[in-house]
């Protein structure tokens, strides 16, 4: 049936597109290209319909493929075995992937490596602490994304970002680098920083 294999598609593509805005980072991380993280961002409101709409694609799916069929009394050959691509196993596989595509937010931090540095810190009145406010996170997958760069710098001593908040507190060695460096540092990233302030 061509409406089981739209259907298998349909779903395939909302749950990819609902989890875009997350992957991407991760995709990032591994091409090397930070500038491509914040590419779908604007998706992230969507996300939810996107969701619903995977479930209610592939649920009909589901619906049409397990339906029990009429049985008319004729003399009609035997019903063919249906191709592989409009099998149970295709459609349980697909619906197996849509499902880990729309978790994906919750366990993408698995992908980041972790970051042990040493940090000599000559002068300690020389740290500062500083806020800043930034556009583009959508995610804890974002905020994941954003810490794991920043820590890769070796003039970061810490920092903790929030998507929830928009927000990240980095904590450095103004011995070393200065508040538009670390700016210019998020922003090639992919994210925007909108405001910032002392703490």
């Amino acid at each position: 049936m061509k409406t089981d294999n739209k259907l298998i598609g349909a779903g395939l593509l909302t749950a990819i597109t609902a989890s875009l805005c997350c992957i991407t980072p991760v995709l990032a991380l591994i091409a090397g290209t930070s500038g491509l993280a914040s590419t779908f961002y604007w998706l992230e409101p969507f996300r939810p319909y996107f969701i619903g709409l995977t479930f209610l694609v592939l649920g009909f799916a589901w619906y049409q493929k397990l339906k029990t069929k009429k049985l008319i009394d004729c003399n009609c050959d035997k019903e063919e075995k249906p191709k592989f691509i409009q099998s149970k196993m295709v459609l349980g596989s697909v619906t197996t992937l849509a499902i880990v595509m729309l978790a994906f937010p919750y366990y993408s931090s698995i992908f980041y490596p972790k970051t042990e540095k040493q940090i000599i810190v000559v002068d300690k009145s020389k740290i500062q602490k500083v806020e800043f406010a930034i556009s583009g996170m959508t995610c804890a997958s974002c905020e994941v994304h954003l810490s794991h760069k920043m820590e890769k710098l070796a003039e970061i001593i810490s920092s903790n970002a929030s998507y929830e908040n928009g927000k990240v507190v980095v904590e450095f060695d103004e011995s070393k680098t200065n508040i538009s460096e670390i700016e210019i540092a998020i922003n090639t990233i992919g994210y925007a920083v909108t405001d910032k302030k002392y703490n």
